[in-house]
């Protein structure tokens, strides 16, 4: 493996890892907050992280603001670490499992419709 590329694998690597951790963090913090019977925590990292990913998308990345590494390592690594696409369907399965079928059904679509809210919203303030 060429320099180049172990540099690039480090980057995402440490951005995954700073992600992961303080999605952990702040999910357990949003999740203290509310009744335990919904994923209210997962549902939040994934809307912050929906909006990071957006500011650095339209905000930075569109104007040539932001270097491919510091792109790499928030867009790839930070974000990925930090949102819960698999941790999502699992509570989503669970949900349904316990045939909490309206629950497991508004945590489909209030993810999706508010993950794609946040890189909306992302993309109307950097405008």
């Amino acid at each position: 493996m060429n320099e180049t590329i172990l540099i690039k694998y480090l980057i995402v690597f440490f951005g995954a890892g700073i992600g992961g951790s303080f999605r952990y963090w702040l999910s357990s913090l949003v999740q203290k907050q509310f009744p335990p019977y919904f994923p209210y925590g997962t549902l939040a990292v994934n809307l912050i992280g929906s909006f990071i990913l957006g500011l650095m998308i339209f905000g930075l990345d569109e104007r040539e603001l932001i270097s491919p590494s510091l792109k790499m390592f928030i867009g790839i690594g930070f974000c990925g670490g930090f949102t819960t696409f698999s941790t999502f369907s699992l509570e989503t399965f669970n949900l349904l499992k316990d045939a909490e079928f309206l629950l497991a059904g508004f945590n489909i679509l209030s993810a999706v419709i508010l993950t794609i809210l946040g890189i909306y919203f992302a993309y109307l303030i950097t405008r």
